[in-house]
């Protein structure tokens, strides 16, 4: 396969500034969380779209049930279930999982439990089935922004604002071990805030890379001006093994991160404008980008990783072909 011949295979258009994007399992559809405070079902095939009325901004999407039942979570702390392809979808189920913001949620391997974390400093896991609360990690001390399940399904990973990186045993309920991604985290003096986060979160297929993106070398962190970033660890030993930026010195962040299955990164950067960028593994810079027709705030990568799909703020979801 030729990375570089990846090219745009559809755009989808909404009306409303979007802030996040994931294939569903079928890759019938991409569902879109938008600014308008509902989630949108996109068919890539022919651009219709179906509303789910989340009544929140939502940056958070997954599936369950073998990609029967979507599951959404908004900055009003709750955590959603949905029928996938109903005509008129309405939620089936309503937790209210966290206080403020919830950033992010992943899914079990098994599909038999969900993660979910946010502004509360709070881990927590849920059963899927039915909404139960399982587990809860307490250790973060400030806004957590992401989380992963490792393939095997017994180790969980979260990062926060400051970039800290924990590892929880599922089984035992421990925190395992902590490290920090130094990089991806500064305090800017004249604007007196810390700027960072891990944007995304993503372990290869085997569970021997884990992958977090955000914003580095930041100048100002009111305007957000710095250079997209991603941060690669050898899981095992917990340790960088080497740091994706762009030759280019395009300034922005990289708001989301995957693996696609030939070892290549990819990475969807919003700031100055908006690239797709496409990292060797063992390459500080990219290889191959694409400039989008709009800021990135989110990506996706379908189940059989022949589509990539970024949402932006301008309301459209573009859909590159890999590979062309």
């Amino acid at each position: 396969m030729d990375i570089t011949k990846t090219s745009l295979a559809h755009d989808l258009v909404h009306t409303s500034p979007l802030l996040s994007c994931r294939f569903d399992p079928g890759g019938q559809f991409v569902f879109a969380g938008a600014q308008d405070y509902s989630v949108w079902r996109l068919n890539i095939a022919d651009g219709s779209k179906t509303e789910f009325p989340a009544e929140s901004w939502v940056r958070a999407i997954a599936f369950v049930d073998n990609g029967e039942t979507c599951l959404t979570a908004g900055y009003d702390g709750r955590l959603m279930w949905w029928p996938t392809k109903a005509d008129k979808p309405q939620a089936s189920r309503v937790v209210d999982a966290h206080h403020g913001w919830i950033r992010a949620l992943d899914v079990s391997p098994d599909q038999s439990m969900i993660a979910t974390v946010g502004n509360d400093l709070v881990v927590k896991l849920w059963a899927s089935a039915d909404g139960t609360l399982k587990q809860e990690f307490r250790g973060h001390e400030s806004f957590i922004y992401n989380v992963a399940f490792h393939p095997d399904g017994k180790q969980l990973v979260t990062g926060d604002l400051m970039c800290n990186v924990m590892h929880w045993d599922l089984t035992t309920g421990q925190q395992v071990r902590t490290w920090k991604a130094e990089s991806l985290q500064k305090y800017d003096k004249t604007f007196v805030a810390n700027i960072g986060g891990f944007r995304g979160m993503e372990f290869d297929t085997d569970g021997t890379w884990l992958a977090c993106s955000g914003i580095t070398n930041v100048s100002n962190a009111f305007a957000g001006v710095g250079n997209p970033s991603v941060v690669v660890f050898d899981w095992v030993k917990g340790e960088q093994k080497i740091e994706h930026l762009s030759k280019g010195k395009l300034q922005g962040t990289a708001w989301g991160v995957v693996f696609h299955p030939d070892g290549t990164r990819i990475a969807a950067m919003g700031g100055s404008g908006g690239y797709l960028l496409f990292w060797k593994p063992d390459s500080v810079d990219e290889f191959h980008n694409i400039k989008l027709k709009d800021a990135a705030r989110d990506l996706a990568i379908s189940s059989e990783a022949a589509l990539v799909a970024t949402a932006h703020s301008n309301g459209h979801v573009s859909v590159y072909q890999i590979g062309g």
